[in-house]
C-alpha cells in the first residue's frame, strides 16, 4: 500500500472481548498490561470490576464483556489501558481482554444499522467487520445504570 492509498486511514488496536474482536483508536491506547492483582471493593456499579495499580496510578477496571458479548468473560490475559474523557479530564481506564491485541490500519466506516450507540463505526479487516468502540459512551456508568433500570422496569 502506498502513501496515497493510506490517506484517510487510521491506526486501530484490535482487541478480543469474549468471542468477538473490537477496535479502539490507537492514539487512545496507553498500554497492554499483564495480569496484575485486581483490587475489588464494595460499589454499586456492575460495570466496575475493581481497580489495578499501574505505574503508581490507580486505574479503574471496567468489565465490558456482559455489554459487548452478553456474558461475563472467563479468561483475562491482559488489561488494555486506554485514555478516555471523564467529564473535562482524561482518565486511564482498563478493559480486561482475553486474547492477543494487534495493530491495524483501516478507514472507519459508519456503524452497521441498529448498532448500539457505543459503536462509533466499523472496520473491514480481512473480510471481517470489526466494531469500533466509543469508550466514553461504553463506559458511561450513568447511561448503563439508566438502561439497566429501564430493563428491570420492563421485566416487572
Amino acid at each position: 500500500m502506498n502513501g496515497a492509498e493510506n490517506r484517510g486511514r487510521e491506526s486501530w488496536v484490535l482487541l478480543q472481548v469474549g468471542n468477538r474482536r473490537f477496535a479502539l483508536p490507537a492514539q487512545s491506547v496507553m498500554e497492554l498490561a499483564p495480569p496484575v492483582r485486581l483490587h475489588r471493593f464494595p460499589q454499586t456499579s456492575k460495570l466496575i470490576a475493581g481497580v489495578i495499580v499501574r505505574r503508581g496510578r490507580i486505574v479503574p477496571v471496567y468489565d465490558v464483556a456482559p455489554i459487548l458479548s452478553g456474558r461475563e468473560s472467563s479468561v483475562h490475559r491482559f488489561y488494555l489501558i486506554a485514555e478516555r474523557m471523564f467529564g473535562k479530564n482524561k482518565e486511564a481506564s482498563a478493559i480486561p481482554v482475553n486474547g492477543e491485541c494487534e495493530l491495524a490500519t483501516a478507514e472507519m466506516l459508519p456503524p452497521a444499522a441498529g448498532s448500539p450507540n457505543s459503536f462509533a463505526g466499523k472496520l473491514e479487516i480481512q473480510e471481517e467487520d470489526v466494531s469500533v468502540l466509543d469508550l466514553e459512551k461504553l463506559l458511561d456508568v450513568s447511561q448503563n445504570a439508566a438502561s439497566e433500570s429501564r430493563d428491570a422496569e420492563g421485566h416487572r
